[in-house]
């Protein structure tokens, strides 16, 4: 079992010194990976329901910082040494495919093969008018992107022709270190995101602290891999730790590879609630 940190970059994380202390915090109590969040305009009273929370607001607020991920990243990544770095999640259908593929595969390199893109749909209508991206399809262009992310990463001369994104022998370097690619971890609290992390994804982050709806999830993600003719074994699992020790024994036994917890709070809160978190559980189940 590995363990990881989330919203790493939102907040408080917005300060450069805070988010090198963080950074170094995490990897210092022992977690494997860095899990940052990403939204590129908070358009000021949207009326779209935000998933995570019971009265469908942004925990902190419209005016709560909350970096670019990537640039971040590269921030931290210069600070670390060991600790991985995550997207949890980028708004994929946000983003320009080719652009990102350059701008992952670059971070990749840099920081010694150390990322991994987790990627969703999205929730806030109102930021894809902002950014001009139809709300429309995005599952489908989520799917698409990440095929040509995948292309753009492995070939030598890049072709690729689909219905949202199209190019040929579009030569991108660097390659990522990792031989593979990056891995793509598909983010989500429905059984869509389930479904597209079982046919394309690296990995399944459900977005959810109950364990049954865990299981339930991640369940239809395995299924979905094995009708695919995929490993659904090969389906990397992530969630958040739930505080009930029994619990968290669930979920091992159901498979999940990493457990997470918040790291939104002043280095003081943190490094108690790190060193809590590691006494009670990653001592005990890692």
């Amino acid at each position: 079992m590995r363990f990881g940190a989330t919203y790493t970059n939102s907040g408080p994380g917005a300060d450069p010194e805070h988010a090198v202390a963080l950074a170094g915090l995490a990897e210092e109590t022992g977690f494997d990976t860095l899990w940052t969040v990403e939204h590129a305009v908070i358009p000021a009273g949207f009326g779209s329901s935000y998933p995570y929370s019971r009265d469908g607001r942004l925990p902190g607020g419209e005016d709560v910082p909350i970096p670019d991920p990537l640039i971040w990243l590269a921030f931290v990544a210069a600070a670390t040494v060991r600790i991985r770095l995550a997207t949890g999640i980028l708004i994929l259908p946000q983003r320009n495919p080719v652009l990102l593929a350059k701008e992952a595969a670059t971070l990749d390199v840099l920081s010694g093969g150390r990322l991994i893109l987790g990627v969703g749909v999205g929730w806030l209508r109102e930021e894809f008018d902002a950014l001009g991206v139809p709300w429309p399809e995005r599952g489908a262009r989520t799917e698409e992107y990440i095929a040509a992310l995948r292309t753009l990463w492995t070939e030598p001369e890049p072709t690729f022709a689909g219905r949202f994104v199209s190019f040929a022998k579009a030569k991108s370097y660097p390659k990522p270190l990792q031989p593979d690619g990056i891995p793509v971890v598909v983010g989500g609290h429905s059984e869509a995101a389930a479904r597209r992390a079982g046919r394309v994804g690296d990995g399944f982050f459900p977005a959810s602290g109950d364990v049954d709806e865990v299981a339930r999830l991640v369940g239809i993600a395995r299924d979905t891999a094995r009708d695919a003719g995929r490993d659904p074994d090969a389906l990397e699992v992530t969630c958040g730790a739930p505080r009930d020790p029994e619990a968290v024994a669930r979920l091992a036994d159901l498979g999940v590879a990493r457990m997470t917890i918040s790291a939104v709070g002043d280095l003081e809160s943190l490094r108690a609630r790190f060193g809590r978190f590691r006494e009670r559980v990653m001592d005990r189940v890692g």
